[in-house]
């Protein structure tokens, strides 16, 4: 590998600061202020750093204008670049820099490169998608980290995961920080500054001092300045003047991972370097430092309080745009809290991971006898251009026996969506819970539908899976169906398992999580037994992780014998199966008060966190509004 291809990396939208260096040295973390000047002078360093003809620092300083709010201007640099490269390392060095700029589809040339069998590019590959939070479904990346013939890529893979919640990888990166060779333990080191912890800086330091030579002993000054270590940064400041071009230019990068205000002079005179990778890095640090930190950990913002004119917001789901964007949709209750008062479907957006939330927009206005609620936003397979559509999945509901699913394509990432399809045809009413449907390994769509004759006059439910072959173009009726005592087997979830098989989960009335299983894609289904989780009359919504594999719960775990629906819907739990469901571990409670109900999650994945959306109804004003969570995944694998 080339040694200047692993540099560090900053993330952050840029945000303008008062217009001069702050004379007064700024709290460790605090931005700094810059003039406008020398704001300027910094993009101009990155202008001709991109345009210059070495490719490398180019890739580098779209990266650094990226952070400094030119998305668009490296996006169309890039796609003028991109014809005359055809060296696949270089190829991953793009299409790293359009995800980054905000086209995230550029993530899929890195996962091809990544497993194609000729291994050339599979280390670019991998530290690439390390670099972007991006990993895919997980499954090239944890194949890349088992594959023990390339310890570099190996090493890569393992931080791409750990970066998006694996514990197994961090381990393994931990493990290599200790018994790994010379080059295993220095690239461990750089993996670690970006994410690992204080827990790290012991065996940092004892690399550090049995390493002699000066390059690689900077990998663990800028790991140890990186988090936090004072003696560290004390050093990291001495090697923005060493002699060795790569020593100032590695400590250009982690000054600004480290926080350093106090070397913002410093960094200013590196603008005049001799080498253009350090200008780069320099001008990328200060801008960086002149931004605030992003709050990071488990944080949530209610993005639909509830209103007197609308005391009901419930059944979200949350995608993904092709840029990063959040699309959050909910429904829209008006003047009542019921099942069956007037809705409509709404939107919200959000360009910073869910901290600031936009105006609301209409998806879908209420077209029906009573309603329209219950949506679902899912990525659809790839249609004959080769892109991945958005589909909006709701229901039209008009009576107690005439209940609904549609489908709507929108091919511009949410703008618009056309026509409804027909998914649940026949008569009767057809429960098709929020954020439900399951794209198969092999393409297929299952929507998983909860039917009733008459939800008012029979009122007992059974489970079946509408099923689309040709991206939700046209659909067909399962031929089996899932059922349980009482009011039978309710408000269906559906997973692909590891082996093939699909894997159905059913509220009931029993005090349990009932199951089935299929073995032809949703088509037939096994008598349902119990899950072996315990649970009252509410949903429960499953997920596979992508950085391990394993399978995510969300549910109330609680169950009061007598008590109506079995007892009230909190506290609302996570829990993690190593073994496809066979056993849960890792339980933690994501909400606890008692004078709230939880219930009706979405969940998604982005960024190494999960992304969250459910209702929370509220005992003293009755009423129901939606919350939105953002939780990174390692949150899941820590005891409570």
């Amino acid at each position: 590998m080339k040694l200047l291809i692993l540099l560090g990396v900053t993330f952050g939208l840029f945000v303008g600061g008062p217009a001069s260096i702050s004379a007064e040295s700024p709290k460790s973390g605090d931005p700094i202020e810059l003039s406008a000047e020398l704001r300027q002078r910094c993009v101009k360093i990155l202008r001709d750093g991109f345009a210059a003809d070495e490719f490398w620092p180019s890739m580098h300083a779209a990266e650094a204008l990226t952070v400094a709010g030119h998305s668009d201007e490296v996006r169309a640099g890039l796609l003028k670049k991109s014809p005359k490269v055809t060296d696949d390392q270089q190829r991953c060095g793009i299409a790293r820099e359009m995800v980054r700029a905000g086209d995230r589809g550029y993530a899929e040339t890195m996962l091809t490169i990544l497993s194609q069998s000729d291994d050339y590019a599979h280390t670019h590959a991998a530290e690439s998608l390390y670099k972007v939070y991006e990993i895919g479904d997980g499954s090239q990346l944890r194949a890349a980290m088992a594959n023990e013939d390339n310890s570099t890529c190996q090493l890569m893979a393992a931080a791409a995961l750990a970066r998006s919640g694996s514990p197994e990888a961090f381990e393994f990166i931990r493990k290599q920080l200790v018994d790994g060779n010379t080059d295993g333990r220095r690239i461990a080191a750089w993996i670690l500054a970006r994410i690992g912890n204080a827990n790290d800086i012991p065996a940092l330091q004892a690399n550090l001092k049995r390493e002699t030579d000066p390059l690689k002993k900077s990998y663990y000054v800028n790991a140890l300045a990186a988090l936090g270590d004072s003696a560290g940064q004390e050093q990291l400041a001495k090697n923005l003047s060493d002699e060795s071009p790569a020593i100032r230019t590695y400590a250009a990068v982690f000054a600004g991972d480290a926080r350093m205000t106090n070397v913002a002079p410093q960094l200013e005179k590196l603008l005049d370097d001799p080498e253009l990778d350090v200008r780069i890095r320099a001008a990328q640090s200060l801008l960086t430092l002149a931004q605030p930190v992003v709050e990071s950990g488990n944080f949530a913002r209610d993005v639909y309080p509830a209103t007197p004119e609308n005391p009901r917001y419930s059944e979200g789901s949350i995608a993904v745009l092709g840029d990063g964007t959040l699309l959050y949709a909910t429904t829209e209750f008006i003047d009542s809290d019921s099942d069956f008062a007037k809705a409509r479907i709404i939107a919200k957006t959000s360009t910073d991971g869910g901290r600031t939330w936009s105006k609301s927009r209409v998806l879908q206005e209420n077209i029906g006898g009573k309603n329209v609620m219950s949506v679902t936003l899912r990525r659809l397979p790839k249609d004959k251009s080769g892109k991945a559509p958005l589909g909006m999945f709701f229901l039209i509901k008009n009576d107690f026996n005439d209940l609904r699913a549609y489908l709507r394509i929108s091919h511009d990432d949410g703008k618009t969506f056309g026509d409804r399809i027909l998914v649940t045809d026949g008569p009767g009413y057809h429960v098709v819970n929020n954020d439900r449907i399951t794209v198969l390994k092999n393409g297929r769509l299952l929507c998983p539908v909860a039917w009733t004759e008459d939800v008012k006059t029979v009122n007992h439910f059974t489970c079946y899976c509408a099923i689309s072959d040709d991206g939700g173009l046209t659909w067909h009726r399962g031929k089996g169906e899932v059922d349980q005592p009482k009011r039978g087997a309710m408000e269906p979830e559906v997973l692909e398992l590891s082996d093939g098989r699909v894997l159905m989960i059913v509220r009931t009335q029993l005090g349990y999580i009932a199951a089935s299983e299929s073995t032809d894609g949703g088509e037939t289904w096994s008598e349902a037994k119990s899950w072996g989780v315990k649970g009252p009359e509410a949903p429960a919504t499953l997920r596979r992780i992508p950085a391990t594999g394993d399978l995510l719960l969300v549910w109330n775990h609680t169950f009061v014998e007598g008590a109506g629906h079995g007892g009230k819907r909190t506290p609302l739990t996570a829990a993690v199966s190593t073994d496809e469901g066979k056993t849960w571990s890792y339980e933690r409670n994501l909400e606890t008060r008692d004078d709230q109900t939880y219930a009706y999650t979405s969940i998604e994945f982005d960024r190494g966190r999960a992304l969250l959306s459910y209702y929370v109804g509220d005992d003293k004003t009755g009423r129901i509004f939606s919350r939105f969570r953002s939780v990174p995944v390692s949150w899941f694998y820590q005891q409570p």
